[in-house]
Parts: structure tokens; C-alpha cells; sequence
């Protein structure tokens, strides 16, 4: 399998429910490193896994309707916890639509799949694989 990965970052504020979040119960920021990675079994007919430059515009566009935003106050997420799981998801889902739609370009569709890290920390992160 062959992978490219992108880079970029996000900012937000939210906060969480339930007594297991301590403190972060409480309206708080978070800054992550978001790593997109877009898997295939086999190169296009150019010999990439997708076009990087179409990729890094599109993670910038996902995560520019999410920095910036108190999370709690957005329609997307209400009702749940915005923890670095659900963002993962939330990326990687919205990355698919992406590739649906052609914003990644034609040699794209042949996309196996893709994978969205959050890193929190240098020593914490969370990932949500999925398909395409």
C-alpha cells in the first residue's frame, strides 16, 4: 500500500461532559497538528498517490471551517463531545466528501482510503482510519 501524508493545524475552544474530563469540563483551547494520510495499493497512471498540492488545499479548507470556532456553539456538533476522536472522524470524513467530489482530482477515485491524526502533544494523539 502507498501513502502520502499532509500537514497543518487547527485551533479551537470547546468544552466536554461527563465527570471522566476533569477539568476540561470547563470552556478550554486546544491547538492539534493534523496529519491527513491517503492510502492506495497502487499509483495512477502519473505514478503518485494523489496530488499533494490538491490534498494540502483541501485539509486547509476542512480545518478552516473548524479553527478559530468555540466548537460548542457549532450546529455540526451539537449534543456531543468534541473530544480528539470525533475531530478525527470529523476530518477524515469531510477529506472523503473531498475526494467524492472530485476536489482532489480525477486520479484520486482510485483512493483505498484514508487516515486523520490529531496530535494534542508530542506525547498524545488520536487517529480514525477509514475507508473510501
Amino acid at each position: 500500500m502507498f501513502s502520502v501524508t499532509v500537514r497543518d493545524h487547527m485551533m479551537v475552544a470547546h468544552s466536554f461532559r461527563g465527570e471522566v474530563f476533569g477539568p476540561a469540563q470547563r470552556l478550554h483551547g486546544a491547538t492539534f497538528v493534523v496529519d491527513a494520510t491517503f492510502r492506495r495499493p497502487d499509483l495512477d497512471a502519473d505514478g503518485i498517490v494523489v496530488d499533494i498540492g490538491l490534498a494540502t488545499e483541501q485539509l486547509k479548507a476542512v480545518l478552516g471551517e473548524l479553527t478559530y470556532r468555540n466548537l460548542d456553539d457549532e450546529p455540526a456538533f451539537a449534543g456531543m463531545n468534541t473530544t480528539t476522536e470525533v475531530l478525527a472522524r470529523t476530518v477524515a470524513d469531510r477529506l472523503a466528501e473531498a475526494v467524492h467530489a472530485g476536489r482532489l482530482g480525477e486520479g484520486a477515485r482510485g483512493l483505498a482510503g484514508i487516515t486523520v491524526t490529531l496530535h494534542e502533544s508530542h506525547v498524545a494523539w488520536a487517529s480514525y482510519e477509514r475507508s473510501l
